[in-house]
């Protein structure tokens, strides 16, 4: 099924213009950043509302380390460590303080707001990192794309952009279903049913725990880089407070027990929500929670996990009516 899905994307780019790509590729990357909500929300339990400011520091640092003229791919690199970093240091805060879930989910939400409102407070002159302005709420323009290695002075157009969110996407999903098939991945998931029961077994649950939450930090970080990528653009909005909303939205309505749920469910209200714009609604915000209580009232396990029981049912509904004749 993953081979299969792999080519399909692949083949996208014969099909259809940049305009569709251009869109599909920020698909990619929002799917990359639930990729990480329902990894550490759905198989370890833990609900952070901390992706969005990850995501907005991977985005961040890789634009002002890449337009202080140092090589796009370290840049990348520098972008994706920092958030890394930023996670391991408030998880293991959070976490060793043995924090309880509501208020872990109270504090990150409280650092993303405190971040939002430190970048948009950078609209001065003297907020100058090196030769980047910040601009504050007026984000940082001309963000530089990747460079291709083998191609002198050449960077991704639209087509190359979308062919790497394409591949990370992929990439992440597989490394994700596969380490939760080994036993750092199985601990995960029995902190999520029992922590008490893993715990007197003989597990440190914080240190799995931290784990999960700086390897989510990473994925929501090079989302951010992604991100700042695909609109050469950096703003306040990548901390939004609606952004770390919709995120949870997303891993709901698609399933989040699930990996394969939350890229589905993105790839959906994305796309709802910009024909709902382009259709003159003015409250897109009121049809989206319209959408999550729905989904919350009639498809509770998310609408992946409720198609693969109905195909199921259905499966079992005709195999019993072959064996009747």
């Amino acid at each position: 099924m993953a081979i299969l899905t792999t080519v399909g994307l692949m083949a996208v780019p014969s099909f259809y213009d940049f305009a569709v790509q251009y869109d599909i590729s920020k698909i990619f990357v929002l799917a990359l950043l639930a990729l990480s909500m329902s990894f550490l929300w759905g198989y370890v339990g833990i609900l952070s509302l901390g992706q969005t400011a990850m995501f907005g520091l991977g985005g961040y640092v890789y634009a002002i380390v890449a337009m202080n003229s140092v090589d796009t791919a370290t840049a990348a690199l520098i972008g994706i460590v920092c958030p890394t970093l930023f996670s391991a240091v408030l998880g293991y805060f959070l976490i060793w303080g043995r924090i309880g879930d509501i208020y872990f989910s109270v504090i990150t939400l409280a650092v993303t707001l405190i971040l939002e409102k430190a970048i948009r407070a950078t609209s001065g002159d003297r907020f100058v990192i090196g030769k980047v302005r910040l601009n504050g709420q007026n984000g940082i323009p001309g963000v530089p794309s990747l460079e291709i290695p083998w191609e002198a002075k050449a960077t991704l157009f639209i087509d190359g952009v979308y062919y790497l969110t394409a591949a990370v996407l992929i990439l992440v999903y597989v490394g994700l279903r596969l380490t939760l098939t080994t036993g750092f991945g199985q601990v995960l998931v029995g902190l999520r049913e029992n922590r008490r029961r893993v715990e007197l077994l003989g597990y440190d649950s914080r240190h799995y725990c931290l784990g999960a939450f700086v390897l989510a930090g990473a994925v929501a970080g090079l989302a951010g880089v992604l991100f700042a990528v695909w609109g050469n653009f950096v703003g306040p909005s990548l901390f939004d407070l609606d952004r770390a909303a919709q995120i949870v939205i997303w891993v709901i309505v698609g399933g989040r027990m699930t990996l394969a749920g939350p890229i589905l469910g993105t790839a959906l209200v994305v796309t709802l929500t910009t024909w709902l714009g382009t259709q003159g609604v003015g409250q897109v915000t009121l049809a989206l929670g319209a959408m999550l209580t729905l989904f919350v009232l009639l498809f509770k396990k998310g609408l992946l996990p409720t198609l693969s029981e109905l195909l199921s049912a259905v499966a079992r509904w005709a195999a019993s009516r072959r064996a009747a004749r």
